[in-house]
């Protein structure tokens, strides 16, 4: 069976009232918001009654709305993230960071399956506002563990949603297999370090096999860096700009 789709089916068969951790995710606010300088922390509120972070920022002539997805344990302007979302707007990108379902600093990485539904959500919220602010064109850019969970939203090929760009995509939970894009209709951008992850990097041939079939859909290895792009940050922001401004 595909790796992809036994994921789909950890997501389908875990508990629907799995929820993020709300105490950390409200300690990381509390820690984030004081200092947000570029953008506005908004929040978006879930069926369940929760309210998530987000960070909106605007671009002067925007040419599209983007959602911006973190990994693993981390908040929407950690880092590498905080970077994305606030470089993005100096492009034509306004941008819209959004906290991720988040466990215990020591929960291992299979353990976030059971929140892939509140993933979902989460994105599906993000668009929505990205909509009622009249953006026409919206994609999503996403970073490890956000990338499996923005895969789970995306195979649903949302209309909504014109472009993905793909950073550092690791293996399947619980299964250690690549998740390809085949299924998902929207152009891809399967963007990665030559010093990734182990599991990102042995994934990447058959990552990049599945995105045959559309010419604005590519595979980038920026060279000398890592799954965090650390040191080559400009050219991480480059790869996503290009890739984005070649869409129609």
């Amino acid at each position: 069976m595909r790796a992809w789709l036994i994921t789909l089916l950890l997501v389908v068969s875990a508990s629907v009232s799995a929820a993020s951790d709300y105490g950390r995710e409200k300690k990381w606010a509390d820690e984030v918001t004081p200092g947000i300088v570029v953008g506005d922390p908004l929040y978006l509120t879930q069926k369940n009654g929760h309210k998530f972070l987000g960070i909106y920022t605007e671009a002067d002539k925007p040419k599209a709305g983007v959602v911006v997805v973190h990994g693993s344990g981390i908040h929407p302007d950690w880092g590498m993230v905080g970077t994305l979302r606030q470089r993005l707007p100096d492009h034509g990108y306004a941008t819209l960071s959004i906290q991720m379902p988040i466990l215990a600093v020591d929960a291992k990485s299979e353990a976030y399956a059971a929140h892939f539904p509140e993933a979902v959500e989460r994105l599906q919220l993000a668009v929505a506002y990205l909509k009622g602010k009249g953006y026409k064109r919206i994609a999503v850019v996403s970073h490890s563990m956000g990338s499996r969970m923005a895969h789970g939203y995306l195979v649903r090929n949302p209309p909504e949603v014109k472009a993905w760009a793909s950073l550092g995509m690791p293996a399947a939970l619980g299964t250690g297999g690549a998740i390809p894009y085949t299924g998902i209709k929207v152009p891809v951008l399967d963007l990665m370090g030559a010093n990734d992850l182990e599991q990102v990097l042995a994934g990447a041939a058959q990552r990049k096999a599945s995105l045959k079939g559309d010419a604005a859909s590519k595979q980038v290895v920026i060279p000398d860096t890592d799954h965090f792009f650390a040191d080559r940050e400009e050219a991480m922001v480059k790869a996503v700009t290009d890739f984005l401004d070649g869409v129609k």
